[in-house]
């Protein structure tokens, strides 16, 4: 049906399916499937079913307002990249202030890799030209439980951009922006050397396990937390309902 090269160099192959018994089998041996990308999504569709169903007084369950196009990878055909924050001003402090304050919470070492850090627990920060890298010196408070707080962006969150930067919610605060990880952390410098942020944070990114746990443990992942690939391009399928 397809089979072409986007311009980001993916190729994209869309072919179609001669015995659609023997793909609806191989799905039902599937036990379970995880929401990776596209929980909005899918939570609309939910209420488009429920207005379309209470206006059908012949309701059968077979409509095709019961269901929405999906994709389906396997877990080990799946990566996702960091997702990075830029936050345009330093909440009032002085760029001294605002490293002592964190240095209440992290340890900072200077000239970190500018292409992020190699591993979780680590967050790599732009600030003034120059990369930091940052490790939190209390564990105890990532080492809980709680599966959404020990997500490096959770404690990042919870530990740097609220109390110190002053972001208590980043879904809606237009002092932050997220920066997907296949622009690269030479975008994080861009926009700080641009004037456009005041500091940069890269993030080591969250893993599919890490993902599954917090489904696992019927949790939220929070906002931005991850940037999947690959991606297909819109508009290939339409489902009409």
């Amino acid at each position: 049906l397809y089979d072409f090269t986007a311009p980001d160099g993916v190729q994209h192959t869309v072919w179609r399916v001669p015995m659609p018994d023997q793909l609806v089998r191989a799905f039902r041996e599937a036990p379970l499937l995880y929401i990776a990308d596209g929980h909005h999504r899918a939570a609309s569709a939910s209420r488009a079913r429920a207005a379309l169903r209470e206006g059908n007084p012949q309701h059968t369950g077979d409509e095709e307002y019961n269901r929405f196009l999906a994709v389906v990878f396997p877990s080990n055909q799946m990566q996702i990249l960091p997702y990075n924050r830029v936050v345009k001003d330093l909440h009032g402090h002085t760029p001294e202030d605002f490293l002592a304050a964190i240095k209440e919470r992290f340890d900072i070492t200077e000239n970190a890799n500018p292409r992020g850090p190699g591993k979780s627990g680590h967050w790599h920060m732009y600030l003034g030209g120059q990369w930091y890298g940052l490790t939190l010196k209390d564990k105890g408070t990532n080492a809980n439980a709680d599966p959404v707080a020990a997500l490096d962006v959770s404690v990042l969150q919870d530990n740097l951009l609220a109390p110190i930067l002053g972001i208590q919610d980043p879904r809606t605060d237009k002092r932050i922006d997220f920066v997907g990880g296949i622009r690269g952390s030479e975008e994080l410098t861009r926009l700080v050397d641009e004037g456009r942020a005041a500091v940069a944070f890269a993030l080591y990114p969250t893993s599919i396990e890490d993902l599954m746990r917090v489904s696992d443990a019927n949790a939220v992942m929070p906002p931005k937390s991850t940037w999947f690939e690959p991606k297909l391009r819109d508009g290939l399928l339409i489902h009409k309902i």
